[in-house]
Order: structure tokens, then C-alpha cells, then sequence
């Protein structure tokens, strides 16, 4: 079957198309502007990826459009295969049909840290020698690649799916999780976001209850009985059997960044301990989410354990960029002030006293609204200077950012920006560099803006020792 994916740039569609490649289809697409690590991944598939969306793609006749989420009405591509009653599907439905149908699926729900849990997940089943297909808002480090039809044993039953709440398609308006029937299903957190689609939280509770009565009596949900929100949604009906982590008296994770160590318990009975290399509260609360969940696939505890100590993270999940005159910069997806404010919690305690230079851009949907603009100066505290690159934003980022007072800067320039940034870095500071896309290849520009800032620096002091 030849497929064309309208969208084939983005994370999630870019993981259909290598997953229908894996699966022996001929796959093509089309995008604007579509950038690396995706870019780079369809590239390795061998799949052929148009710019831009001239209804002439129609030329290429394939047997079916899968359309992606980003896609509207008024597209010219979408408008010229409607207009002449050609197939299409969209992406969610097409992965129900054609990989997930007759799998054990696994499905990590929540507002943050399904990537990470994702990840998480896959790797223990992986090393626990279960083979398992994946498709991850990501790239694992353990694996290199955001998508794949399954590992070294084809006829594994086992995929893990980053269970995205935002909507299907044009044409679909519920959650993409609802196509995918888990049997295994993590509820991990849930809190108002996708202001662009969802007009309040209740409306995210209704579509989180949708995935809930898709599943049967013989599954399981793993869920964050610390979320109200969630305990609000099980509230509604359940009819499968629910574990519960970060209960009192239940499942939970402890540990130190500084030691790297993570212990699970129950209770207050240690169960097992390891050493891994990731930080925060929030990723020890996700190894927990993803221990129980692996366990149900039958991967015993201490097993998943062990698991985690060989697991690597995913890219752009405070991922180390470079050091350059003795700043260090990292990269994160993070742009939820929640997931801000965990992102730089967990570098806190991780790097101790050292400074912390924050640098934002709001791109989203939801932080272009402005939805979340007055959470931003909390979701920073534990920055020592704070630097967003106002963009063209739609609402006044100084007036939202006052609170913070002379700790931040302001640029709509990306070129100023970074060389604020450079010039007011001192050796042993972090950097940590915070959007949902490539912002303009600023990590790069700031690691050759420090190193000539150093060097200038150097020259001046030797000129100056003469």
C-alpha cells in the first residue's frame, strides 16, 4: 500500500510513517520547514518528504492520505483530495488499524512526562527481552529512534504508545488516545493545557474518561492518586482494576539527585533500590508509573530496576548540549509552567548552588494564548536570571514577567538574545534552554557565543598582563 501522510513532520506522524515503512508500505509525505531529529529519521526510512502542500501531490495517487492533526480545512492538499472523494484517514486511526489491532498495548496518558515514561517503559520491557514496538513523543536515547515496529523478536505482542490527548484530526475531534485500546494504560498527571482546542479542564476530564471506558475488565490503569483531577475522572466509571502510585501508605519513590539513587517502596517498605542517571521528583514519580505498569506485562519489579539503572533519557529532556568557557548548556522540551518548574527543580537539586540561567520560549499553542502567562514567574523561582525571547508573541511578556524584576531579560531578537545570554554567563553557570521546538538553533549559537565571549575575555587579561 502506498500511503501520503499530510504532516509528516511532526513527532507523532513521523512515527506513523516509519512504523508503515517497517511494515513493508510505501510511504511518502509532505511539511513545511521539517527539522531534525524527524527530519533526520525519515531520511534513514528512506521516505521522500515534500515541502509544502500543493494539491498537485495528488499526482502521486497513493492508495490512502493519512492526514495529521495539524492539518485544517483550507489546506490546499486536504481541500483537492476532498473535493475529489479520495481516501483518507488520520493518523491515530490508521496506527489503530494497521499496527496496534490484536497487540498488548501500553499507553502513557497525562499532561506531562508521557514522553519520559514512555521511554521509560519501552526500555524495561527491551531489557527484560519482551522486543516491544514504541511510538514516543521522542527520541530514547537507548534506542535513537522515536518509532518502531517492534525489536529483535517480530512477533512480539508488546507496544508502548505515548497516549496524546490532543485531538485526532480535522475530522476527529476526540483525544488520539481513544483509538488506541490499551490493555496497560498509565494515567499519570492531568492539568489544564491545549488552550487552542479544550475551553476548560473539565472538557481534558471528559476526553481522560473517554480513554477510561475503553478499557476492559482485564486491564489495569496505573494511576497518580497525588492527582485530584484524575482520582475526579475514575470517579466518573471505572471498570478495570486501578494500581495507585504516590497513595499514603502505597506505591512511591524516594532517592537523592546528588547520589543518583532511586528506591521504590511500598509504604514504607523499600522494595528495591538502583542508581540511574536522571533527576527530579517527577522522573522518580515516573519510573514508579513505569515499573507498574511493565510489572503487569510481567516484568517482575527488581528486573524493571535494574532496568532503569542501563536507562539513558530521551533527547531534549535536559539533555547536555556542551560546555563552553565553563558553562554548561542543556536542552528540555519543557513549556508548561509545570513542567518548567520540575524541569529547573530537578537541575536545582542537581547542581546545588550553582547559578541557573533560564531561557524561554513560548511557543506552544497554549503559551502563544497567553492562557498561561500569570503561572510563568512562579514556574521560574529556582532560576537565578531568566532570559524569553519574546518572539511575536500576542501579549505583553514584560508585564507578565514584572514579578521576577531584575533577574529577567527580554529580547524579540534571537541574535541580542543570545548575546545577553553569553555576556552575562560566568564559569560554573547552567544554562537551560526550555521550548516545544527548534528555537532557531539557539543552543548552537550560544555555545559559539560563549566560547568567543571567553576567548575575548582571555585576550583583554593577557593584553592587560603586558
Amino acid at each position: 500500500m502506498h500511503i501520503h501522510i499530510l504532516g509528516i513532520g511532526g513527532t507523532f506522524m513521523a512515527g506513523v510513517a516509519q512504523l508503515a515503512r517497517a511494515a513493508g508500505h510505501h510511504v511518502t509525505g509532505c511539511d513545511s520547514g521539517v527539522y531534525p531529529p524527524m527530519s533526520t529519521q525519515l531520511e534513514a526510512a528512506e521516505i521522500e518528504v515534500v515541502e509544502g502542500y500543493d494539491a498537485a501531490q495528488t499526482a502521486f495517487e497513493p492508495d490512502c492520505y493519512v492526514v495529521g492533526n495539524a492539518i485544517s480545512r483550507g489546506n490546499a492538499l486536504l481541500e483537492e483530495v476532498l473535493e475529489q472523494g479520495l481516501p483518507y484517514l488520520s493518523g491515530p486511526q490508521w496506527l489503530a488499524e494497521n499496527v496496534l489491532q490484536g497487540r498488548w498495548v501500553l499507553a502513557v496518558a497525562g499532561t506531562h512526562g508521557k514522553t519520559t515514561t514512555s521511554a521509560m517503559l519501552a526500555w524495561i520491557l527491551e531489557d527484560a527481552g519482551l522486543s516491544p514496538g514504541f511510538l514516543v513523543g521522542g527520541v530514547p536515547v537507548n534506542f535513537g529512534v522515536s518509532a518502531r515496529l517492534s525489536g529483535d523478536t517480530l512477533d512480539s505482542p508488546f507496544f508502548v504508545i505515548e497516549a496524546d490527548e490532543y485531538d485526532t484530526a480535522f475530522c476527529d475531534k476526540r483525544s488520539k488516545f481513544v483509538h488506541y485500546r490499551p490493555r496497560t494504560a498509565i494515567l499519570n498527571n492531568l492539568e489544564f493545557d491545549h488552550a487552542d482546542i479544550f475551553p476548560d479542564l473539565a472538557a481534558i476530564e471528559t476526553q481522560f474518561h473517554h480513554l477510561v471506558r475503553t478499557l476492559p475488565r482485564n486491564a489495569l490503569i496505573v494511576s497518580n492518586a497525588a492527582e485530584a483531577n484524575l482520582e475526579r475522572v475514575l470517579a466518573r466509571g471505572c471498570w478495570t482494576p486501578v494500581e495507585r502510585f504516590n497513595a499514603p501508605g502505597g506505591w512511591r519513590a524516594d532517592g537523592s539527585d546528588v547520589e543518583g539513587s532511586l528506591h521504590l517502596l511500598d509504604d514504607d517498605q523499600l522494595i528495591g533500590s538502583t542508581h540511574w542517571d536522571l533527576s527530579g521528583a517527577h522522573n522518580r514519580s515516573n519510573a514508579v508509573a513505569a515499573l507498574l505498569a511493565a510489572r503487569h506485562a510481567g516484568v517482575p519489579l527488581a528486573r524493571g530496576l535494574a532496568a532503569l539503572s542501563r536507562f539513558r533519557n530521551v533527547k531534549r529532556r535536559l539533555e547536555l548540549c556542551g560546555t563552553a568557557g565553563g558553562v554548561t548548556v542543556y536542552d528540555d522540551f519543557a513549556h508548561h509552567p509545570t513542567a518548567i518548574a520540575t524541569t529547573l527543580g530537578g537541575l536545582r537539586s542537581k547542581v546545588g548552588r550553582s547559578r541557573i540561567l533560564a531561557v524561554l520560549e513560548p511557543r506552544s499553542n497554549t503559551m502563544k494564548l497567553g492562557v498561561m502567562k500569570d503561572l510563568l514567574p512562579g514556574s521560574l523561582a529556582d532560576a537565578n536570571l531568566v532570559f524569553c525571547y519574546a518572539g511575536d508573541l500576542g501579549w505583553n511578556v514584560a508585564e507578565a514577567l514584572a514579578p521576577l524584576g531584575e533577574k529577567v531579560t527580554i529580547e524579540h531578537d534571537l541574535g541580542r538574545l543570545v548575546a545577553q545570554i553569553a555576556y552575562a554567563a560566568r564559569t560554573g553557570d547552567q544554562v537551560l534552554v526550555m521550548s516545544n521546538g527548534g528555537f532557531g538553533g539557539i543552543h548552537a549559537k550560544l555555545l559559539t557565543a560563549l566560547a568567543a565571549t571567553t576567548s575575548a575575555q582571555e585576550m583583554v587579561g593577557q593584553k592587560g598582563g603586558e
